[in-house]
């Protein structure tokens, strides 16, 4: 079986129609598959984590990041790979 690789999404700013729709397209644009995701709004402000699955995707995470930011120019976005991620929880 195939090793997955993963990044971990977030995304923060005010609340706006179709923020989910534009972040969840520029991943498949990348060919990245959403595996979870969660969202809330507190007090207007739009808060987003989503897992993703980067194995087959055709852009570095740089480049992903930027696309996502170009679809939702408003908000506040950060696209980290899983291992950074673990690493700076592990302390």
């Amino acid at each position: 079986m195939k090793e997955t690789s993963k990044a971990v999404v977030t995304v923060i700013g005010k609340d706006m129609v179709g923020i989910l729709a534009k972040v969840s397209t520029a991943c498949a644009e990348a060919n990245t598959n959403v595996i979870e995701v969660t969202q809330s709004v507190l007090d207007s402000f739009f808060c987003m984590v989503m897992i993703i699955d980067i194995t087959e995707s055709d852009k570095q995470i740089d480049q992903l990041q930027k696309s996502i930011e170009e679809k939702v120019p408003a908000m506040q976005v950060h696209v980290m790979h899983e291992n950074i991620f673990n690493s700076m929880h592990r302390i």
